[in-house]
């Protein structure tokens, strides 16, 4: 079946389509009841239908001949340590773990919060939540206690896992001071806190609350799988950077375990026993879909990777695991590929690994400029693919679906709507808008299986903060646009769209342009308060192989030139008239640039430093060179 055929069959009849895609999955009893809507006037996928997330992610491959291919493959160079778990192996540890959270009370409908570092134990927490029917909530390790406080008071968990310390290249970040803290910040206190205990700093514990980790996993008994609805929840994923009351995104078993099984194939085109690695954090959406969940739902090897791109020890970090464990597909973010790229733009230390094994190099969580995808497609000769998805959707709402039908990539472009998102680019009014023209992105309803149903507790919320600006549409709160060959292009969040003198202005329009020049590793746009315009845009430029910021006369005459680029490719009208040459961009530790932080910080406002930031000493270099 052409893609074109494959997604119109899903917006004509999306009940049917995902009626066909929901026999992928093994169910304990298969729903009749497809599409339905609740009382809240939501639509609901598979509402009857009974399954176990744990079950198909584990427990049916060993039935169906797996049980020892290779499940989980751990690899940490910030500890110099390596395990690997075959699917019995990993079943046995999950098992051991839901009846360590069964002893402490844990059923079906509970909720335990997962507050641990990139270890394989937070894969197996997440699957013997699973197993157990019981919610979790995986909050990132090194969270702030204040932020973790509020995750604690919003989804009142029974248990909360954490360990002793997570590993941030040469520094070791303490977690349980962190934990206590946040516990005595809450109104709602945990029953129990189960530490694992690490060599690299050892907890202290305390009595009455607090249990060691391998004591408990010792003394417990396995659990098996209990059966749930399709629309039981599996975990709630608070989105990053929440401030005042955090906002959960549900995520229901049964929608999630279709749309992850289909993605397997349709998008990465994968087949199981192939090794698949998606370099992110289990913290973030991308670690839940496809580090721990989509991968071993479709028989997969999975890699759960304690490093970063770079400093670990060095930039072929990433190639050195590819290589190691014959990966056939990588999918990290943007931000990544760029910090590869800055400090070895020319692909050397890749030339020492044989990346034979390497077939797609896969990119999202922020949008793919086209100077990074052109990097790294003429450095590795490898297809580069760009897709667009967010915490809310669970999965990639455009791409290149590679296992239906590969189209031509266009750089910039995320290329075509994944079937079951029937995408429309709509002005202030909610009317449609043609080819060429930017608005706002728009999903009509009903949201294909895996998308957020509401938000934890609060239905109101969810209505008001994605459907009431566009009535029968799920608003994403991204900008973009259709070119006229049906290819979508995200130009990111709509607050980056700056109004100069009354003219409407992309930044990620600028920070592409910007982003061409041969000596830029990347960049960011901002707009800045101006009496006169309104805003005016500002950027920050990371130079290659620049180890601090240096506003030297050479680098003035960068500036120079990348004033006049962005003259030439949009006109005066951009007003682009400053940048700032840095070491680095402040981010988050899911790599997402903190802009809004940057507009307060150089419009002289108030703003509160993020617990997510990565590297908060990017900020200081950048506010004394304001």
């Amino acid at each position: 079946m052409s893609y074109q055929q494959e997604y119109q069959s899903s917006i004509d009849d999306p009940a049917k389509f995902w009626e066909e895609k929901a026999k992928l999955i093994n169910w304990y009893k298969f729903p009749k009841n497809i599409l339905s809507t609740d009382e809240q006037g939501i639509e609901r996928w598979y509402a009857d239908g009974e399954l176990n997330t744990c079950y198909l992610a584990l427990d049916y491959h060993i039935e169906n001949g797996r049980g020892e291919q290779l499940a989980l493959i751990y690899d940490s160079p910030v500890t110099d340590q390596k395990r690997t778990y075959t699917y019995l192996e990993l079943r046995d540890e999950v098992a051991r773990c839901a009846g360590m959270l069964k002893h402490l009370g844990v059923e079906k409908g509970d909720r335990v919060i997962i507050y641990l570092p990139m270890v394989p134990e937070a894969a197996i927490s997440m699957l013997a939540c699973a197993r157990l029917g019981a919610i979790h909530s995986v909050v990132f390790g090194g969270f702030a206690s204040p932020e973790l406080a509020l995750r604690l008071d919003d989804f009142t968990p029974k248990v909360l896992l954490t360990a002793s310390c997570g590993i941030e290249v040469n520094r070791i970040i303490e977690y349980k001071p962190l934990v206590d803290e946040a516990i005595s910040l809450a109104s709602h206190k945990p029953q129990n806190v189960v530490v694992l205990q690490r060599e690299q700093a050892v907890a202290s514990m305390h009595s009455g609350i607090d249990l060691d980790w391998a004591t408990s996993m010792q003394q417990a008994t396995p659990a098996d799988c209990v059966p749930v609805l399709g629309t039981d929840l599996l975990y709630i994923l608070y989105t990053s950077g929440t401030t005042g009351k955090p906002k959960g995104v549900v995520r229901e078993n049964g929608g999630h375990a279709v749309a992850m099984k289909y993605s397997m194939k349709a998008i990465y085109d994968i087949e199981p026993g192939d090794v698949f690695w998606a370099a992110s954090d289990v913290g973030w959406v991308v670690g839940h879909s496809y580090i721990v969940y989509a991968p071993l739902l479709h028989g997969c090897t999975t890699i759960l990777y304690e490093g970063k791109p770079v400093m670990t020890p060095d930039a072929g970090a990433f190639w050195r695991v590819i290589s190691e464990y014959k990966v056939k597909a990588i999918f990290s973010a943007p931000t990544a590929y760029r910090a590869i790229k800055k400090e070895d733009p020319e692909g050397e230390l890749a030339r020492q690994y044989d990346l034979s094994c390497l077939k797609t190099i896969f990119a999202a969580g922020e949008r793919l400029d086209p100077p990074t995808y052109e990097w790294l497609r003429e450095t590795y000769k490898l297809p580069v693919i760009d897709h667009w998805w967010q915490t809310e959707t669970g999965w990639a709402m455009a791409s290149n679906l590679l296992g239906i039908e590969r189209m031509p990539a266009k750089p910039g472009s995320a290329t075509m709507p994944v079937p079951g998102f029937n995408i429309d680019i709509l002005d202030d009014e909610g009317q449609i808008l043609g080819a060429n023209e930017q608005g706002f992105i728009g999903i009509k309803l009903p949201l294909p299986p895996s998308c957020l149903t509401s938000i934890w507790g609060d239905t109101e919320r969810f209505k008001e903060s994605y459907l009431e600006q566009f009535p029968g549409y799920f608003s994403t709160g991204d900008g973009g646009y259709f070119d006229d060959d049906g290819y979508l292009y995200i130009m990111g969040r709509v607050d980056d769209v700056i109004n100069v003198a009354g003219h409407r202005l992309s930044t990620g329009e600028m920070e592409e342009i910007v982003g061409k020049h041969p000596m830029v590793a990347e960049c960011a746009v901002i707009g800045r308060s101006d009496e006169l315009k309104g805003q005016m845009p500002m950027g920050f430029v990371v130079i290659k192989n620049m180890p601090k910021a240096d506003n030297s006369e050479a680098n003035t005459e960068i500036v120079k030139q990348l004033i006049q680029m962005v003259r030439e490719e949009i006109g005066p009208v951009a007003a682009f008239k400053e940048a700032l040459i840095v070491s680095r961009l402040p981010k988050t530790r899911s790599g997402k640039i903190l802009r809004k932080t940057l507009r307060a910080m150089v419009d002289g406002d108030e703003y509160t430093i993020p617990s997510t930031i990565e590297d908060p000493a990017a900020l200081d270099e950048i506010k004394a060179l304001l």
